[in-house]
């Protein structure tokens, strides 16, 4: 079987949801008796389609997952993921502005995790720049995070522990 990282690591914005959840919707949130989550306004707010399927493969297969996010708006991005039942799935949230090599080198602090044992999922591309430069397995994500993105994340992951 091919290797599999010790830590995989998520974005949230434009990541796992298609927004900026400091600028595109209305904190605080909440679940609606229909089972929806909404902001103030009583926009809907939704995850990309195959979210809870990408996190529930990990669990499966045993990798640990964590979230590293730049958002200012901190209670906002964590009430989502308690909202959309996402928490169980995260050991670890760094999520505060600031350099996305601050918030991997707090996650290497606390698990103890290389920098080469973790894959991190990210729409932006100056983030996968700053956190390759690490020696992370960076995937690029567009369009949101789905399971072929996953599988290419394990794929590039498992390569990258050949060329080792």
């Amino acid at each position: 079987m091919a290797p599999l990282p010790k830590l995989a690591v998520f974005d949230l914005d434009y990541t796992l949801w298609p927004f900026w959840v400091d600028t595109h919707v209305d904190p605080p949130f909440h679940k609606s008796s229909d089972g929806t989550v909404r902001d103030r306004r009583g926009q809907n707010i939704r995850l990309y389609p195959e979210v809870p399927e990408v996190l529930e493969r990990l669990r499966s297969l045993g990798v640990p997952v964590a979230a590293a996010s730049r958002t200012g708006e901190i209670e906002g991005a964590n009430q989502l993921l308690e909202l959309f039942d996402l928490v169980k799935y995260f050991g670890h949230r760094e999520i505060y502005p600031g350099s996305k090599v601050a918030h991997f080198e707090r996650l290497h602090h606390k698990t103890g995790v290389p920098f080469s044992q973790m894959v991190f999922f990210d729409d932006e591309e100056r983030n996968i720049i700053d956190v390759g430069k690490l020696g992370v397995s960076c995937i690029h994500v567009q369009n949101g995070m789905n399971l072929q993105t996953l599988t290419q994340g394990l794929e590039t992951f498992a390569k990258a522990q050949a060329g080792r």
